[in-house]
């Protein structure tokens, strides 16, 4: 689809026939703004590497006009006749340039719809090859108008105008162009060929002629954008009668085209000089295979009679020539008329001589056989050094090409620009609404978090409530009871006889009732156990005794190594170990069927680690036994790591590795640091 757009956009633009109308869906407004962004910078870009689009100055000639009308609807054309049948594949209409005094420079009497017709030998009636329907943009102002053709064979171009425009400064209906290029590869081959038309010329007129449609001259400068300016060759012949340029171009070329380009008039407003200048009256071209010209042969006559026959760039298509030495005859210099007591002159900005549209010329020095009375920033080697006032010369094809291209950039860059720019706008207006939103979202979030907090807090409170009061009820009332028949069972006790072999028993009896006492506690606490006084304050004393009473019928050992350190523990913390300790303990009583337990419980400078270990079953067969749920989360409570393995002999080994840091009081914390 992008591609597509593209593609549309540049044969729009340029004006290549026919163009198909545009899908609806398809605009600048399905790009994004990255690809508008983008397609400025490449638009940017281009245009800093295309010929500027110039405009000539001075007298000289136009082109050719027809007769004009009060209404559009009249056909008009203008017929150039090629040299034979040759093979084109570009047809270039040069409109004519017009001065508006608000609207600036613009094309005048470039038709509302028009036919390229071509045609061979007598077939008068020809094939339309192209058509042209003014449409909003694609009229193609004062840039060159291009059209494409594929491999077209014809002997003669036909440009017909079937809607006329008007003209701008009587609003009268006419047909005008300035000139008309048929190229075929990079040569302009309607370049002074015949031209037929179907108006008679203007009468006493020379700057409207049908010959000014093919004389090679445009209304631009070659302005081209890059090159170092080069000053054109100027020349006061005085000591020959016959001034001669003579080059020598180092073997023998096919010579078919000469192209002088003029004096650069002068870099002021106005000019101090006339559009001719320097450029001789007459002058002949000759070309030769021998240094001394014994078998010349006349490539050229130039007979300048008057100022409509000359331009910026001169070109002629010659008859192929095989030569390897140029020499330009120079019989009449130029002078100004009105000032016949100033020295005549002779000069061009540039000769370039081509062979199959390569210049031969182009770093060849030029010798003259006159004295050098010329100034040093105008030597002869600027002849040749494929530059003019303005950068490097570019081929005639090429600059026009870039031409119609900058048009082409510089009609779509606004429309692009305008998108992209409405685009920040509303970009700008959805990010001041998005903050807008964001405020409002960031407040509400904090008041919904305040109320679901509150909310939170309110449910835990009511739960944890009306748990105490269930277990305080029911299982306190319970332990109660166990507490009173352990009593009345010890009251019994005491008073059989004889009293000394029940004492062991009597003892089971008060670690019962101790043990229902600490289960009350629990219980009453239980919601909340950090509230409950007293309750696991000394954490290897608890141990011991949790040990002691589970683990009756086995043998147990357990030790302690730097146990003071608990003291800076948190009170969850301290909880949280004893469970797990427990836990592991209950787990051995139940499942284990051990003889013997040990645990060994350490603390260092930045962990502790409690081991429990036991000769019984182990956990099962499998080599990487399962860990059990309790467990594993009592190790998450404490973001402890907890590992247990099977021991190949028998039993299982638990071991939790806990960091210091992470279960100590902040303010012990602190005053360590």
């Amino acid at each position: 689809m992008k591609k597509f757009i593209k593609i549309y956009v540049a044969a729009a633009l340029t004006n290549l026939l026919p163009v198909p109308a545009l899908p609806a869906e398809i605009t600048l407004q399905t790009l994004s703004t990255t690809e508008l962004e983008k397609s400025i910078k490449e638009i940017d870009s281009e245009l800093e590497t295309l010929a500027h689009l110039s405009l000539r100055s001075g007298v000289g000639a136009i082109g050719f006009r027809s007769v004009s009308y009060e209404t559009p609807d009249h056909e008009e054309w203008f017929q150039i006749e090629l040299d034979g049948e040759q093979v084109i594949d570009q047809i270039v209409l040069i409109p004519t340039v017009w001065r508006h005094a608000e609207s600036g420079l613009l094309g005048d009497g470039f038709p509302q719809e028009l036919q390229v017709i071509v045609g061979t030998g007598n077939d008068t009636n020809g094939t339309v090859i192209a058509s042209y329907e003014k449409k909003n943009d694609t009229y193609p102002g004062i840039a060159p108008y291009i059209i494409s053709c594929t491999n077209q064979t014809a002997s003669w171009v036909r440009i017909k105008a079937t809607k006329l425009a008007t003209r701008h400064h009587d609003n009268r209906y006419i047909f005008q162009l300035s000139e008309i290029m048929v190229f075929s590869g990079s040569k302009n081959i309607a370049l002074h060929r015949p031209v037929t038309t179907s108006s008679p010329r203007v009468p006493n007129s020379r700057s409207w002629l049908p010959g000014g449609l093919t004389d090679g001259f445009t209304p631009y400068l070659m302005n081209a954008a890059h090159g170092n300016q080069s000053l054109a060759f100027i020349c006061d012949p005085k000591d020959v009668d016959v001034p001669m340029l003579t080059l020598d171009m180092g073997k023998t070329y096919p010579i078919d085209t000469v192209a002088l380009h003029a004096v650069d008039q002068s870099d002021t407003v106005p000019q101090s000089s006339s559009g001719d200048l320097a450029i001789p009256r007459r002058m002949v071209i000759e070309g030769a295979n021998q240094p001394d010209f014994s078998d010349a042969v006349e490539l050229l006559e130039l007979n300048v009679r008057e100022i409509y026959e000359t331009g910026p760039i001169m070109m002629w298509n010659i008859e192929e020539t095989p030569c390897r030495y140029v020499r330009l005859i120079i019989y009449d210099p130029y002078q100004n008329p009105d000032y016949a007591s100033l020295r005549k002159r002779v000069g061009f900005a540039e000769i370039e001589i081509f062979s199959h549209d390569r210049n031969v010329a182009v770093n060849r020095v030029f010798t003259g056989n006159f004295s050098d009375s010329i100034r040093e920033s105008r030597e002869l080697k600027s002849l040749t050094d494929g530059k003019n006032l303005y950068g490097n010369i570019l081929p005639i094809r090429t600059w026009i090409d870039q031409l119609a291209r900058r048009r082409d950039l510089e009609i779509e860059r606004p429309h692009v620009l305008a998108e992209l720019n409405h685009r920040y706008v509303r970009q700008k207006t959805n990010l001041r609404y998005l903050l807008w939103l964001t405020g409002i979202l960031v407040v509400g979030t904090f008041i919904i978090i305040i109320i679901d907090q509150f909310l939170r807090q309110r449910a835990v409170y009511k739960t944890r409530e009306r748990i105490a009061a269930n277990l305080h009820d029911e299982l306190g009332a319970n332990l109660h009871a166990i507490g009173l028949l352990g009593d009345h069972a010890k009251d019994q006790v005491e008073a059989a006889q004889p009293r000394e072999e029940l004492a062991e028993l009597v003892d089971t009896l008060n670690d019962i009732r101790s043990f229902t006492e600490q289960a009350g506690a629990a219980t009453r606490y239980c919601t909340n156990m950090l509230e409950c006084p007293g309750l696991y304050e000394n954490l290897p004393v608890e141990m011991q005794r949790i040990a002691k009473r589970l683990l009756i019928d086995i043998q147990h050992e357990s030790s302690f190594e730097n146990t003071a350190r608990l003291g800076t523990l948190k009170k969850r913390a301290c909880i949280d170990l004893y469970l797990f300790y427990k836990e592991c303990l209950t787990n051995v009583v139940r499942h284990a069927s051990a003889t013997h337990v040990s645990s060994h419980f350490t603390v260092s400078d930045k962990e502790l680690q409690l081991t429990v270990s036991d000769n019984g079953c182990g956990l099962n067969s499998s080599k990487e036994p399962p860990m059990p749920k309790a467990l594993k989360r009592r190790a998450r409570m404490l973001r402890a790591h907890l590992d247990i393995q099977s021991v190949p002999e028998g039993g299982t080994t638990v071991k939790l590795t806990c960091s210091l840091r992470k279960i100590r009081r902040k303010k012990t914390r602190n005053s360590h640091a």
